[in-house]
């Protein structure tokens, strides 16, 4: 599939250079710049912030430069949101939509950071509207599958942002809070695998994950606040020197593991 990449960021470069790798035509186009003429691609990734993917992808339907049979991709972590906005898009027939969120990232951002390999083994969420072609989202499942993803999963935008509040943005706060810690500064010989496991991500890009967790603020407050309870009960335990409260919470972690699914 011919592939055009609207936005020249990490995920945008790394779109480009995994359809490159795969054998496809592919393109990276500025984000702040017109739409381009698009009518020879098959596939269109809308790859930008949060707050310009809406009002872009606007411009890319209403811009008469899409191809029949295209599909428009986008790649912003919070699908309820950008679904609503966009659940009357003016694309016209045999022109689609697809709400999208590839299950990758770095903590460095920005094209020079892009690589080809991203994708490998990740997951491509899909919260495809309900008339959405079955035979074009195979297609596009056998597509992201040469881009590396080793899985496409499809469900509902509500479902998508629930789970993501917790397996990535709850990550993302935590990380960040984690390392304002004044100690982080001396970790140098005290540190390993778990400590560069917390400071890893920490919303690299203050704007864009301010604009997620704004966005997902009701799927994301009751995990936060589910996180607070649980730190605070570890708190009370640690505070009141009781082993046998701290030592049952610390076993609830152990079973949760396990029930954990791969």
């Amino acid at each position: 599939m011919d592939t055009a990449v609207i936005g020249k960021g990490l995920i945008g470069g790394s779109v480009e250079k995994a359809a490159l790798r795969a054998g496809f035509r592919a393109e990276v186009f500025r984000g702040r710049a017109e739409v381009p003429d698009l009518s020879s691609f098959d596939i269109v990734f809308v790859a930008l912030p949060p707050s310009a993917t809406v009002p872009k992808i606007r411009d890319v339907f209403r811009s008469g430069k899409l191809k029949e049979g295209a599909a428009v991709v986008d790649i912003v972590g919070v699908k309820e949101a950008i679904v609503r906005e966009l659940s009357l898009c003016p694309g016209g027939p045999g022109r689609y939509f697809i709400p999208g969120h590839p299950m990758a990232g770095k903590e460095k951002t920005g094209y020079g950071n892009s690589c080809e390999n991203l994708f490998d083994g990740a997951s491509m969420i899909l919260t495809p509207y309900g008339g959405t072609p079955p035979q074009l989202l195979e297609r596009l499942e056998k597509y992201f599958s040469a881009l590396g993803f080793a899985r496409t999963v499809k469900t509902s935008p509500e479902a998508h942002d629930r789970l993501i509040a917790y397996t990535s943005q709850l990550c993302h706060i935590i990380s960040s809070a984690y390392v304002r810690n004044p100690l982080s500064a001396r970790h140098s010989g005290f540190s390993a695998g778990s400590f560069r496991d917390m400071v890893r991500v920490g919303a690299p890009d203050p704007d864009v994950w301010t604009e997620l967790f704004l966005a997902n603020a009701k799927a994301l407050l009751p995990v936060l606040d589910g996180y607070i309870g649980r730190l605070s009960g570890m708190r009370d335990a640690i505070s009141s020197g009781d082993a046998a409260a701290l030592h049952a919470i610390l076993e609830r972690g152990v079973e949760a593991k396990k029930d954990m699914q791969a």
